[in-house]
């Protein structure tokens, strides 16, 4: 008989260990999807033609096997007349060659695309460098006086760090000063998570912003001619990358195309279906029940194995606990919510085209900006004509998502639609970077449980993980099954180790609970065996 794997959630973790079960084991993965479109978080939207990027999704990992993984699914586009020769990147002047492990040609729809990135802070209605950088522009939109306040409280960060490192604000002053993190972190981070930073955990900093300082950023800064241009640039810090892949129609082109692949070699992925129920037999998963949310039809499905990204909360409520704290933490864990107005554009003006390089184009060369105003509720503003060509419908348009975090059922979750618009450009306009006569048209997504958040009950979250791990073929996987914010390869990465576990008749789970979180992975990493 043909063993099953139940796997809760299509996207990145979902999709890779389906795909994964298949290419290394019997086991039949059986993909439940809720959503009525596959990828996630990383999934792409289309509204009239125009692709949106639910957050920015860098193609981007250090991890070898990831950036393998990708390529296998989807090649990467190239000039057709330079077919062995390598490829040829530049960034702010700075040029090396990349050699990808695939070719395609450039005119092909299935590929991804070399794109530099660009992320900018947008702050007292001026552009700064993110990273921040010691150079003329930081200079001038801060001046002399203020540069040497921020100096001086660097070195006394160094000098005398705050011990212990319990805080995200610890975190953060430790390694840039509090008056650099008052002026560029404190504020945004809290317009992000809704809480001080004082209450988040010094492990979001850990695993979002991991080894990033100044010292660090200046260095960087200061040897960014000498750097090769890899695409796999496993010795630079995450935040500073400056290359990436990316598919040609969004992230959600990548998980659309392993969809195809985990059917064709006999998966199945199911979409519009919530596990409503876990059954559990002794210390074992022994399936599901499932409803239909189209028919309203609920049905049992048994499995050999349950992979489970559906978030902590609802798998620990499904599993129904004796232990009283365990339920009361996995019930407990806070999440972010967030939602993206999508804004389609004539132009943009003001500040927005200081750096344009074709005054035609009316937009800044930017892949994302982070809004440090105070006096606007935008977090972070994409252009997703930089992300991809391939993103908008009518190139001589902009094509804009304005990224605000929120609760779901607040205030700002629960405006109607149009309004939500209305508002959202009307802070574009204020700060100076459009006119709301330029807007043509829009769309609203809210994203639930977007981020899930470190603080609160989030500090019990290990005796949720003693919890799960008890049954022995349940595994955890994803942003949300693990309640931790990983990016796409961490989530792949786990999935991978999932099926190792199956692959290899293991209950041990440390390895997949260690990814994101081990040494190794993180910054000082040299090398990764295949």
């Amino acid at each position: 008989m043909t063993r099953t794997a139940v796997i809760v959630g299509a996207g990145p973790a979902g999709l890779t260990a389906a795909y994964e079960l298949l290419a290394r084991t019997d086991v039949r993965p059986i993909v439940l999807e809720s959503e009525s479109q596959v990828g996630g978080i990383a999934k792409t939207i289309v509204y009239h033609g125009n692709r949106m990027d639910l957050g920015g999704h860098r193609f981007f990992s250090k991890s070898e096997w990831v950036m393998r993984w990708w390529e296998s699914i989807l090649p990467v586009a190239r000039p057709l007349d330079q077919s062995d020769a390598p490829l040829h990147l530049g960034y702010q002047g700075a040029h090396a060659s990349y050699a990808p492990a695939t070719r395609a040609p450039p005119d092909s729809d299935n590929v991804m695309l070399i794109r530099s990135r660009l992320s900018r802070i947008f702050y007292r209605r001026r552009f700064f460098d993110y990273p921040l950088k010691l150079d003329w522009r930081t200079f001038r939109n801060l001046g002399p006086t203020y540069m040497a306040q921020i100096a001086a409280s660097y070195a006394q960060a160094r000098v005398a760090p705050r011990k212990p490192e319990v805080s995200l604000e610890d975190f953060l002053i430790n390694r840039f000063g509090d008056k650099l993190y008052r002026t560029f972190f404190k504020g945004y981070t809290e317009k992000v998570w809704g809480v001080p930073c004082q209450e988040i955990s010094a492990e979001w900093g850990a695993q979002r912003i991991k080894g990033l300082s100044v010292t660090k950023a200046v260095w960087h800064a200061a040897t960014r001619w000498y750097r090769s241009a890899d695409t796999r640039q496993k010795s630079v810090e995450t935040s500073l990358i400056e290359r990436f892949l990316y598919p040609k129609f969004g992230p959600g082109q990548m998980w659309e195309q392993v969809t195809r692949r985990v059917t064709a070699q006999g998966g199945t992925v199911q979409l519009r279906q919530r596990v409503t129920g876990v059954r559990v037999h002794n210390d074992t998963i022994s399936g599901v029940d499932v409803l239909d949310l189209d028919s309203r039809q609920t049905r049992h499905l048994p499995c050999d194995y349950l992979i489970s990204s559906m978030p902590v909360a609802e798998l620990v409520a499904q599993l129904a606990p004796q232990n009283e704290r365990v339920a009361a933490t996995a019930a407990g864990l806070p999440y972010r919510d967030f939602m993206t107005a999508g804004l389609l554009l004539r132009r943009m003006r003001g500040a927005a085209t200081d750096d344009c390089a074709d005054s035609a184009v009316s937009m800044p060369p930017d892949n994302w900006i982070y809004i440090q105003e105070p006096d606007v509720r935008l977090g972070r503003l994409q252009i997703f004509n930089n992300w991809s060509p391939a993103m908008v419908a009518d190139p001589s348009t902009v094509w804009l998502g304005l990224e605000y975090f929120c609760a779901e059922g607040d205030g700002l979750w629960s405006t109607p639609d149009a309004r939500f618009l209305d508002f959202a450009a009307a802070e574009l306009e204020k700060i100076g970077l459009i006119s709301r006569a330029d807007v043509i048209d829009g769309t609203v997504i809210r994203v639930p449980k977007a981020y899930p958040a470190y603080f609160g009950k989030y500090r019990d979250i290990g005796v949720v993980r003693e919890y799960l791990d008890q049954f022995r073929n349940l595994m955890a996987i994803g942003r949300n099954g693990m309640h931790r914010y990983n990016n796409q390869d961490h989530s792949m990465l786990a999935a991978r180790a999932a099926v190792d576990c199956i692959a290899q008749g293991s209950t041990d789970r440390n390895a997949l609970w260690a990814v994101n979180a081990e040494e190794e992975y993180h910054e000082e990493a040299k090398g990764e065996a295949a």
